[in-house]
């Protein structure tokens, strides 16, 4: 059986690719942008207002999936703590040489240390590699959502979605 969110409740990686919240891979390659994996047409919208430069809009109807303007996208991350279903990431591909940056929600306490191994959990749950914790970032503007960025490998940069408490 192939892997789908209705089956699963995982995204496949063509799932992924369809949602309009995906950038394209010439756009990661540029720099930091925002990754919205939102896949189910429920009603929120706080993501598109949390934008400062207008790069994601839900539109009248809020039942939309947001779509992703990457031309406009900074990747500055103000919509990762706005997202209650901690369905939005910013990766970095130009971090360094050899790794990513993926910037994630992470509510958990302990808060890792910046400086720490971690380790690194895909959308079912499962440990896929080990990353560095390079900031923790938990100002009261976010609502007690901290964003977690941790440098991985660079081929693990789309599967990356969490770090194990």
């Amino acid at each position: 059986m192939v892997q789908t969110l209705a089956n699963s409740g995982v995204l496949s990686s063509k799932e992924l690719s369809m949602l309009p919240g995906m950038p394209s891979k010439e756009r990661m390659e540029e720099g930091p942008v925002a990754v919205i994996e939102c896949a189910e047409e429920i009603a929120c919208n706080p993501c598109e207002s949390a934008c400062p430069q207008g790069a994601i809009e839900v539109g009248e109807d809020i039942n939309r999936l947001p779509t992703l303007n990457e031309d406009l996208c900074v990747g500055c991350g103000l919509c990762i703590a706005a997202c209650p279903g901690q369905a939005i990431f910013v990766v970095d591909l130009t971090f360094a040489k050899d790794e990513a940056l993926v910037q994630m929600p992470h509510e958990f306490l302990p808060l890792p240390k910046e400086g720490a191994t971690v380790e690194c959990r895909n959308r079912a749950g499962k440990t896929i590699t080990q990353g560095r914790v390079v900031e923790v970032d938990n100002p009261k503007g976010n609502d007690r959502t901290p964003i977690v960025s941790v440098a991985v490998p660079k081929e693990f940069v789309l599967e990356v979605r969490a770090i194990a408490r």
